[in-house]
């Protein structure tokens, strides 16, 4: 994608938090455009899923500015977040094992109509089950039923499941933490085939994930934070991930500080 065609979706401005006396991000200014795969990376306490907090709602910044699709935005609460078309999918999935895929997808969300001049809602079952059948054949996953619960299914449908359900209510933008752990190899490369299938359907989407070599194989675009900042970014075409390790771990800035020292003593 040529993003310097393209207007940002998503753009933050010196966006900066703090929990008590740490601050865990500083002048932070990042962007998402339409349809591009975003990976996210830095060690633990960088300030990613803070980051990610605030995008979904569940922090908001002390300072700085939050624009979305050119329009400048205060995302207070996870349903605002919503309201744009963002949707979250956190390592735990939020999935119910003793329902099935059809209420886990419509979980919270559910369908009904009145009934009895309106003092019974009725659910729409079998509307709930059609709509659940028409955003997993977009993402070309197969489960065989809709009607399964969730707790017979393995651990790569059950991932799927809850990217689909992002994916489906999160028409914009989806915010993956940690999309593959915990995943064996097959699994995790089902789960990568997904997320590469949500920019086929021109969905963005941002990438917390510690494995670079997953990040590296679906993602456009790599940002790296470290200590609360961001230390830079590269497109993926032609990175070498020696860079993006030295920037994670600050040997960049050591070998920078090693040349200038060097200099100044030459």
């Amino acid at each position: 994608m040529n993003t310097t065609q393209t207007h940002p979706l998503l753009e933050m401005r010196r966006i900066n938090k703090s929990f008590g006396a740490v601050q865990a991000l500083r002048d932070v200014d990042f962007r998402v455009y339409p349809g591009e795969l975003v990976g996210l990376v830095g060690d633990n306490g960088a300030g990613k899923s803070t980051l990610v907090k605030i995008i979904s709602g569940v922090e908001h910044p002390d300072s700085g500015t939050i624009t979305f699709e050119g329009q400048e935005v205060t995302i207070h609460s996870p349903d605002d977040a919503k309201a744009l078309g963002v949707e979250t999918l956190y390592q735990d999935l939020a999935l119910i094992n003793n329902l099935d895929v059809v209420a886990n997808m419509f979980l919270g969300r559910e369908s009904v109509s009145p009934y009895l001049f309106g003092r019974i809602k009725v659910l729409k079952n079998r509307e709930m089950e059609q709509e659940t059948t028409q955003i997993l054949e977009g993402l070309k996953i197969n489960l065989g039923s809709v009607r399964e619960k969730v707790e017979v299914l393995s651990g790569g449908q059950r991932q799927a499941i809850a990217l689909g359900r992002a994916a489906g209510w999160g028409k914009k933008l989806v915010l993956l933490d940690e999309p593959t752990a915990a995943l064996g190899v097959r699994e995790s490369q089902q789960a990568l085939d997904l997320i590469r299938r949500l920019k086929e359907q021109g969905i963005a989407a941002v990438i917390i994930s510690h494995n670079l070599e997953h990040v590296f194989s679906v993602v456009d675009r790599v940002v790296v934070l470290r200590r609360g900042i961001i230390r830079g970014e590269r497109k993926i075409r032609g990175l070498v991930g020696d860079e993006i390790v030295s920037m994670i771990t600050g040997t960049d800035e050591l070998k920078k500080l090693e040349f200038e020292n060097g200099d100044a003593l030459d």
